[in-house]
């Protein structure tokens, strides 16, 4: 029988004088007086709600909230609160409330998000190692339950000044040690249609293996190929590379040894084996890589300023009154002016534009980049001599938009010096200009020296639409030789070696908007010859694309013309010239997640052809695509397709047959990754330089969100392949596929890898039952509201508790199949029964066991 509450008389005479003689100034706090739950007979069944009398006095335990920091969200986490009844010390918010509910926070924490904790002579930390904030002078902290917001106050001097997006270096993760194995076999069956073709099969295997030890990243890239008709029958192995590399935070730079190549931002990048110290951009927070400009200005108050590109905003912050200077926009490549206002606190406004041009050379004010290398080099050819060399280069932002760049060349044949400088010229656009001065000796030739000479421009008209991505010209003198052209003849073979060397370059791309609705336009050609030969290459490359209703088109041009008179054999051309238009029709209406597709190419000289195709994604996790397409020309030729990737928890494997008037070709294959840890060996796709190990025992088919066929293997484990290094990454799992019989603390975990690391995400809960019960006392009374429910037992590490809601209801999670629950809403005996349940034979809905049961 259900047992239903009033409010005693007495209770309603005090509650109408309090409603007539309430007053602000009497006013302390909010309190709930647990005498209004009694029952018809008027016996006491209240429990024991002191916990939440307080506002934000919630149950101890781990939240997940946004951490807040002088009103800017540094960071979104589960933290530790404690009670603070059991403490000695006073936990205070911003109002001078004592806090009944505190965040754990530790040290490194707070540094890492800017603190300055090492500075603080005052600070202090409780047994737990849990910072009191209130130990930091004229500091506070507030946590709102309801919005699980974590606020804390700190004076700005007590905050180092940090950039958007900054991550500590504190929490870098160099990950786990572990082995791992990318890997890619592909597979080709010809079948001739011709009698005077013969059938073919080609076999091709990629191997990526890996061993991740502390920092240290050993990386091997080897390929086997066999064609049938190759002499050796057991196929032809190559070693593409091998090295070993590691971050040096301190730096902000990366060391390399082994086989790699040279960085490429001034000279040629040049394959080597050796050592490499390089600078890591990505290591600084994500607003100041690139290069944008610094934005100055006075404010007259406390004001809001308020930064836009192309009329979209791309920065607002305060600041004070005074000088200021904001130094932390995100690269956006030059894409526009940007246009500034500073609203003051009485509403004034001043306007103002900072001209934006960007060109990859560009640095920021202060900010530098370097590289050093030392080595042999490395030629793909086994016949080149290994010739020692050494390689530096570097590029500083100056004040005044301005970038000096440059650096040295210097081997036993070859030695070159290249000096550049660069500058966002405001209206103007941005212009670089640098200088090779290099100096070589060819294999059984003379030295000589040249120049090389090259100049690189960008300009955006915002106000006609067009962007100047780049145009650049290079001029090279008869004499001037790149490091690979020289040292690629020191070889057995020097005799049938033969290079083409560049005297002129020129090249420009030009993108224009139409409109919202009228699409974008874009032009780029190149124009180059040679110095050692009458030779020309021409291109020219015109497009344009638009979109109407999720349907998108294009049309393309190109035109290439190339001219050569080797050595007085007389002058040859070749000419091309292609168009072609395409269209890409979604047919969700009647086939969801599928497309429609036609394409025309014509060639010049060649056929013309016409082909029309369907592609689409199926599966629960769209992660099954396919693709079919039939094409003919004017020839009477035909030709078609029909493909098949799926990705899943173990790898991916793909498939297709095509055909033309000629073959009939099979084409297979698989790819994945295999990782080797502490805990066992996971499968699963293949992954990228850096990437995430999931770890969730007994959390099996669960899908990881925002990877497409990545699920937790058998055991819990899975294989994230694509995560930002330096940067948080949330890795969240899929609660719709998590097993009944799970119930995790928190399906979120963050990580910041390093690069090349192997991160673990690990998850903790509970594994068991998940049961909304229904207690009821020896009398079929319902255990009152607010009761505390325990799992009785000594070996339980999952904290399995609730408490009890309306009509004597608690949710519990991890339970075994039978077991015994410790109720308690008071400190006396006559407030504590214990309920032995067992399930088997209970209702269970949606995966969850339902059932009633006594408390005694």
């Amino acid at each position: 029988m259900i047992t239903k509450f009033k409010l005693s008389p007495c209770c309603l005479a005090l509650i109408s004088i309090g409603v007539l003689t309430i007053s602000s100034e009497l006013y302390a706090r909010e309190f709930f007086n647990p005498a209004f739950l009694t029952d018809l007979n008027g016996s006491d069944v209240s429990p024991d709600l002191s916990a939440f009398e307080v506002a934000n006095s919630q149950a101890p335990g781990k939240y997940r909230v946004d951490i807040i920091i002088n009103g800017t969200v540094v960071d979104t986490k589960d933290v530790d609160f404690f009670s603070t009844a059991e403490q000695k010390a006073s936990y205070l918010n911003e109002a001078g409330e004592e806090l009944k509910l505190y965040p754990c926070l530790s040290t490194e924490e707070l540094s890492g998000y800017g603190i300055k904790v090492k500075a603080i002579s005052s600070l202090k930390t409780n047994a737990n190692g849990c910072v009191i904030i209130s130990s930091i002078p004229e500091a506070s902290v507030d946590f709102n339950f309801n919005l699980q917001k974590l606020e804390l106050s700190v004076p700005q001097a007590a905050v180092s000044s940090t950039v958007r997006g900054y991550v500590s270096p504190d929490e870098f993760d160099n990950g786990i040690n572990a082995f791992y194995l990318n890997y890619r076999y592909n597979g080709t069956s010809s079948y001739a249609r011709d009698n005077g073709l013969s059938d073919q099969e080609n076999h091709s295997v990629n191997l990526l293996p890996g061993l991740n030890i502390g920092p240290w990243r050993i990386k091997n890239y080897t390929t086997w190929n066999k064609d049938s008709y190759d002499n050796d029958s057991n196929g032809k192995w190559d070693t593409i590379y091998t090295y070993a590399e590691r971050n040096i935070i301190s730096l902000k730079s990366m060391l390399t040894l082994g086989e790699s190549t040279s960085d490429a931002d001034i000279f040629d990048s040049v394959p080597y084996r050796g050592a490499q110290l390089n600078s890591d951009d990505y290591m600084d927070a994500e607003s100041i890589q690139g290069y944008a400009p610094v934005v100055r200005g006075i404010a007259k108050s406390n004001a809001k300023v308020i930064i836009k590109q192309s009329g979209y905003v791309i920065y607002q912050s305060f600041v004070p009154p005074g000088a200021f200077e904001i130094t932390d926009l995100y690269s956006t490549g030059g894409n526009g002016d940007l246009n500034v206002t500073i609203e003051e606190a009485d509403g004034t406004q001043q306007n103002f534009v900072v001209a934006y041009a960007s060109l990859p050379v560009l640095r920021r004010e202060g900010s530098l980049k370097y590289s050093i290398t030392s080595g042999q080099y490395r030629s793909s050819d086994g016949s080149v001599d290994y010739t020692p060399f050494s390689q530096a280069t570097a590029s500083y932002g100056l004040p005044y938009n301005t970038t000096l760049y440059g650096g040295f060349q210097a081997a036993s044949k070859y030695q070159s010096v290249a000096i550049g400088v660069g500058n966002n010229l405001g209206v103007l656009g941005a212009v670089s200009l640098d200088v090779t001065q290099a100096w070589s000796t060819k294999q059984d030739q003379d030295k000589i020296s040249g120049q090389s000479v090259r100049i690189r421009y960008s300009k955006n008209l915002n106000d006609i639409g067009t962007n100047i991505a780049i145009a650049g010209y290079r001029y090279s003198t008869s004499g001037f030789n790149t490091l690979s052209d020289v040292l690629e003849t020191y070889r057995d073979d020097y005799k049938y070696y033969y290079n083409d060397r560049v005297k002129n370059r020129t090249e420009i791309t030009v993108s224009q908007s139409l409109g919202d609705k009228l699409g974008y336009f874009n032009i780029g050609g190149v124009m180059e010859d040679y110095w050692n030969q009458r030779r020309r290459n021409n291109s020219l490359n015109v497009g344009y694309s638009n979109s109407w209703s999720g349907i998108t088109y294009n049309f393309n041009y190109s035109h290439s013309r190339s001219s050569t008179d080797y050595e007085g054999y007389g002058r040859n051309y070749s000419t091309d010239n292609i168009f072609s238009f395409n269209i890409n029709v979604p047919l969700n209406f009647w086939m969801p997640n599928t497309w429609a597709t036609y394409g025309l190419n014509t060639s010049d000289p060649g056929s013309t052809s016409n082909s029309v195709g369907l592609s689409g994604l199926a599966l629960a996790d769209n992660n099954l695509s396919w693709n079919l397409q039939q094409q003919y020309d004017n020839r009477d030729y035909s030709s078609g397709t029909a493909g098949v990737d799926y990705k899943g928890t173990y790898g991916e494997i793909f498939g297709s047959y095509n055909y033309d008037h000629n073959w009939q070709r099979l084409n297979y294959g698989i790819n994945g990754g295999i990782v080797a840890h502490r805990d066992g060996i996971t499968a699963g796709q293949s992954f990228s330089d850096t990437s995430a190990l999931v770890k969730a025992p007994g959390v099996n088919g669960t899908r990881v969100v925002g990877n497409t066929g990545v699920k937790t293997d058998y055991r819990g484990y899975a294989i994230v392949p694509n995560i930002t290094m330096y940067r948080r990454n949330d890795v969240v799992l899929d609660t719709e596929t998590m097993p009944n019989d799970v119930d995790l603390d928190t399906t979120v975990a963050t990580v910041v890898p390093t690069r090349g690391a192997i991160v673990r995400a690990e998850y903790s809960g509970k594994k068991g039952i998940r049961a909304l019960l229904q207690l009821v006392d020896t009398h079929n009374k319902f255990i009152p509201f607010g009761a505390m429910v325990n799992l009785a037992s000594e070996n339980s590490t999952n904290n399995n508790s609730g408490i009890v809601s309306d009509n004597g209801q608690v949710y519990l999670a991890g339970l075994p199949t039978t077991g015994v629950l410790l109720v308690k809403w008071g400190n006396s005996i006559s407030k504590q029964c214990t309920v032995n349940y067992q399930f088997p034979g209970s209702e269970k809905v949606n995966g969850i066991k339902q059932g009633q049961f006594i408390c005694r």
